[in-house]
């Protein structure tokens, strides 16, 4: 029985990860739980599963059982929890340490944190090679690429295509970006995620951070990275191997079905959650507009100038999405806060996890500079 920390357990990764638990009994425990200020949820859920550790890292909790605050707290909440693998699923830069304890207290990684690779891609490897831990990847995409290249050479890869639904705007014509509201923003026609997610995929930053994540997890050259806007979202990614054949990781846009293949790797488990039917079933494919979906194409520009301004694009996209919801800025404003910040922003020398930490606040700095004077 592999026992189990689930961290962001009240958010939409989080309840995923509890509903594969609570479908594969007698495979898991859960050892841990956390969650940001959503105190009742996370005392119903310890609840269910007799759960004793639990933090919050946000609002102080009431409950005198929940006995790990703050951001800290969660750490040593982490550190000190006998399990096997640790489901990150909190949100944003937030869970860039929650990574690094997990790994360095002997546990592996499931994550569904993209900042984390975002922000400290070979220093994360490198923290997981010294521990003889896993990274596993739980993003639909990068968990369909982590089983597509299986078994395959690296010299025999030609392309790894990462698939895009295309987010609220995929249909509306990039003149008309200037007009949309937060609430056009927040609709996806897919999938139901938070709101800063949800925004990310209507400017595709979302993709552009998973653009740098597979750049830094699956080690290929930039220009081996492509993107297609898929709507249907049942291809989850392809590789194409040198001689031009195409490999596709085709299933129901469930992300129960990733985050079961993380907590059971190497093995796969039983069909829990539905089989896709392709009868009748019509697959499209399209090329992005890299005018139209700006955050993308600045994704690989970050990739190219290295590791800092890697940070600075995921640090200025966080702060601008939060000004977008807080009607400071308009949805346009996101990709120009971002291009601007990766302009002025030239961070040399990211060796250490402390060098990251210090740049993203110097980045997170200079941002909200910029918009005191919007």
């Amino acid at each position: 029985m592999k026992k189990v920390i689930i961290l962001g357990s009240t958010g939409s990764i989080g309840k995923s990860a509890i509903d594969v638990i609570k479908s594969n009994p007698g495979n898991f425990k859960i050892t841990a739980l956390s969650a940001h200020s959503n105190e009742e949820e996370l005392l119903k859920q310890a609840k269910v599963f007799n759960v004793k550790n639990l933090a919050l890292t946000g609002t102080p909790p009431v409950d005198k059982s929940i006995t790990y605050y703050s951001p800290k707290g969660l750490l040593d909440m982490i550190a000190d929890t006998d399990a096997d693998i640790v489901v990150n699923g909190v949100a944003g830069s937030d869970g860039l340490m929650p990574s690094v304890v997990s790994l360095k207290s002997g546990k592996n990684l499931a994550l569904a944190n993209k900042e984390t690779i975002v922000m400290a891609g070979s220093l994360i490897a490198n923290i997981a090679a010294q521990s003889n831990k896993k990274i596993i990847p739980v993003d639909s995409e990068h968990s369909a690429i982590f089983q597509l290249l299986q078994g395959k050479k690296k010299e025999d890869i030609d392309e790894i295509i990462i698939t895009a639904s295309g987010g609220a705007f995929r249909d509306l014509p990039a003149a008309e970006l200037k007009n949309v509201k937060l609430e056009d923003a927040v609709k996806h026609p897919n999938w139901s995620m938070g709101t800063k997610i949800t925004i990310d995929s209507s400017s595709m930053a979302n993709k552009g951070l998973e653009v740098i994540e597979a750049y830094q997890l699956f080690n290929l050259p930039l220009s081996k990275i492509k993107v297609l806007i898929h709507p249907q979202s049942m291809v989850h990614s392809l590789i194409r191997t040198t001689e031009g054949s195409l490999y596709a990781q085709i299933s129901k846009p469930d992300m129960r079905v990733p985050i079961q293949n993380a907590l059971t790797w190497p093995e796969l488990g039983p069909s829990l959650f539905g089989r896709l039917d392709l009868s009748g079933v019509t697959l499209t494919f399209q090329a992005p507009d890299f005018e139209k979906y700006r955050m993308l194409k600045l994704a690989y520009k970050a990739a190219e100038l290295g590791q800092g301004s890697c940070i600075a694009y995921n640090a200025a996209n966080e702060i601008a999405v939060d000004a977008f919801v807080n009607g400071k800025i308009d949805f346009l404003g996101i990709p120009y806060i971002a291009e601007h910040t990766i302009e002025k922003l030239g961070f040399k020398g990211i060796d250490t996890i402390e060098d990251i930490v210090e740049a993203d606040k110097k980045t997170r700095t200079f941002v909200k500079e910029i918009l005191g004077k919007v």
